[in-house]
């Protein structure tokens, strides 16, 4: 038994050897960008970050430069620090080489192996589901629509539900925790969009949540939690193949409890379509996009063209779209807030502008976004501060290729730190401030941000995100005020 151990220990190290004199062979064929010059054995930089990722990421840059190479495991990364650099990726064709997405093994199952928007590689799928979110789903007329009726039917019955929590409240102030009503917010927006489904709730005054989105953040919360860039089980192979922290399970199970989800709300729309059109004649199926759900608009197109929009298509599109809006929008509103709430002049400021624009007779609708710019240097001093992936999503290079004259060979990972950029001290005065001020009259033109990505791979959500941020601050004046009160 001695000896066995003996071997394998003599193996371990002859192969921690022949690695480490592969890497520095083919480095001398490479021009790579600077890095922390000491890499551990197998694990590579993963030692030296810590969280949050983003401020981690930036130290480095801070020392080594805009861009700045890692090893992480086995895998090599391009960390991308400056704006000038973040536009030259994202433009010509160094845009198309890095729009794949690397394929962490722990969101294989997760995203439906690797094929829903946000993380399908760059290719005929990706382009047929980017058409259907962008012109089908997501258009601005779309939005418009859904504006409207959807979400401000929503945010009324939420203004309602914090309205009876007030009144049932010791002198009329009920404590709320921000975070669990933004999400059920967002939820419901998007149960109403996508399947024309109402959230359903107890008569209890103090409920915060209903049934259906308390079960989504239990979900989402597992998700991310196990799933991504910074899960240290993604680069080691042995933790993976070992299941050393059960993520493979309870990934299984939190995926497992998605699908259900999803596929209840699939086949509920489903039989709606059928109800639908024996009412108006066996087999009709013209009926018009903006009075279909988006779960409804799909169910349409795969009658058209089955091969295309099919069951997987679909399952993927609606979980992947239903999963990463619902937490982004959450976390910038709950950022907006817990800004405001923290700058009370911001907040009087804000107030004042909706009441001389909007009176206190009525909650605001979208004709009256139109007229509160400071609102919306609110939200966007938000966005720069806090963007929602600080990170973007992390990029992949489908061949080799060259950033800033670095050679970036292919398959490695490009991650772009939009929290950095954004808090660049040569491109905003006094970065750490929150100062929405700096967007009034046209200050901050020409200046960098992307809170929504950029390029091939930006987010096709962005006006239905700033449509929902805006409305929803405007009318949650009720909460403004008890602030204010206190």
């Amino acid at each position: 038994m001695e000896r066995f151990y003996y071997v394998a220990a003599v193996t371990v190290v002859l192969l921690v050897l022949l690695h480490h004199l592969l890497m520095r062979r083919r480095k001398r064929h490479q021009r790579l960008p600077p890095g922390p010059r000491f890499a551990f054995p197998i694990l590579g930089h993963l030692p030296l970050l810590k969280k949050p990722l983003q401020s981690s990421l930036a130290d480095l840059a801070a020392r080594h430069g805009p861009i700045v190479h890692l090893r992480l495991g086995a895998r090599s990364a391009f960390v991308i620090g400056s704006a000038s650099l973040a536009k030259e990726c994202f433009s010509g064709e160094l845009d198309v080489a890095i729009a794949n997405r690397p394929h962490f093994p722990s969101v294989r199952e997760a995203s439906f192996d690797y094929s829903v928007l946000t993380l399908a590689n760059y290719g005929a799928h990706w382009r047929t589901m980017r058409r259907v979110a962008t012109v089908h789903l997501l258009s601005a007329h779309r939005v418009n629509v859904m504006s409207d009726s959807v979400i401000a039917r929503e945010l009324r019955a939420m203004v309602r539900r914090l309205a009876r929590a007030s009144a049932a409240a010791p002198g009329g102030v009920a404590r709320v925790e921000l975070k669990r009503r933004l999400f059920e917010l967002s939820h419901s927006v998007l149960m109403e969009i996508m399947a024309q489904t109402r959230n359903t709730y107890s008569d209890d005054a103090d409920e915060d949540m209903s049934k259906e989105a308390r079960e989504m953040k239990g979900i989402i919360d597992a998700i991310v939690s196990l799933a991504g860039v910074a899960n240290v089980w993604d680069y080691m192979p042995l933790l993976r193949w070992l299941d050393v922290y059960g993520v493979k399970r309870k990934l299984t199970d939190a995926v497992n409890r998605r699908n259900v989800f999803v596929y209840k709300m699939i086949d509920a729309e489903r039989e709606k379509l059928k109800q639908l059109e024996r009412k108006n004649g066996e087999g009709d199926a013209n009926h018009s996009d903006d009075k279909l759900s988006m779960i409804g608009v799909m169910l349409s197109l795969q009658k058209t063209e089955p091969d295309v929009y099919t069951d997987t298509f679909i399952n993927a599109l609606v979980a992947n779209l239903l999963g990463v809006a619902t937490e982004t929008t959450t976390t910038t509103l709950e950022w907006t807030m817990a800004l405001l709430l923290n700058h009370t002049d911001v907040l009087k400021k804000a107030q004042e502008e909706i009441d001389s624009n909007v009176g206190e007779g009525r909650l605001l609708d979208k004709n009256d976004l139109p007229h509160l710019p400071y609102l919306h240097c609110i939200i966007n001093e938000t966005l720069r501060l806090y963007p929602a992936a600080p990170l973007l999503l992390p990029h992949e290079a489908s061949t080799d290729c060259k950033i800033h004259g670095y050679d970036v060979p292919a398959g490695s990972m490009v991650l772009v730190n939009a929290y950095a950029i954004h808090r660049d001290p040569t491109i905003w005065e006094d970065p750490e401030e929150f100062r929405p001020e700096r967007f009034e009259h046209g200050k901050a033109e020409g200046k960098f941000m992307m809170p929504f990505g950029m390029g091939r791979r930006k987010c096709p959500g962005e006006n239905l995100a700033m449509r929902i941020m805006g409305l929803d601050l405007g009318m949650e004046r009720l909460t403004w005020q008890q602030a204010l009160a206190r």
